[in-house]
């Protein structure tokens, strides 16, 4: 189970730090469905440092098992939230956030079982 959480939790991890990246940066594509869905612009360098912290989390929990449990928790909702974010704005583009909460739970899973 741990080779598993340890898998799944780096490409999550990929997927975030990339993300958070790209909030970060401003790129156009990225503050452009931001505004798409209501989300405003001052919220962007929180968004980018909760995916960045959910990256560290996650991949700090390799070696310490809560700490990854928690992360775990944190992107699942933080995801959950991006999903329900989308369905309120009736942008019914979720497949991206959908597959990375879905990851979410998966790294949850893992590491409670591998704990």
């Amino acid at each position: 189970m741990f080779i598993g959480y340890a898998v799944v939790a780096a490409l999550l991890a990929f997927a975030l730090s990339a993300s958070a990246f790209l909030t970060f940066t401003r790129n156009p594509q990225i503050t452009g469905n931001m505004t798409k869905l209501g989300v405003p612009e001052s919220w962007l360098p929180w968004l980018a440092t909760a995916k960045a912290a959910g990256a560290i989390g996650l991949l700090a929990g390799l070696a310490v098992p809560l700490l990854g449990v928690a992360a775990a928790i944190g992107v699942t909702l933080y995801m959950a939230g991006g999903v329900i974010t989308h369905l309120r704005a009736k942008d019914y583009e979720i497949a991206p956030v959908t597959v990375l909460t879905l990851l979410a739970v998966a790294a949850l899973v893992l590491r409670i079982a591998s704990a």
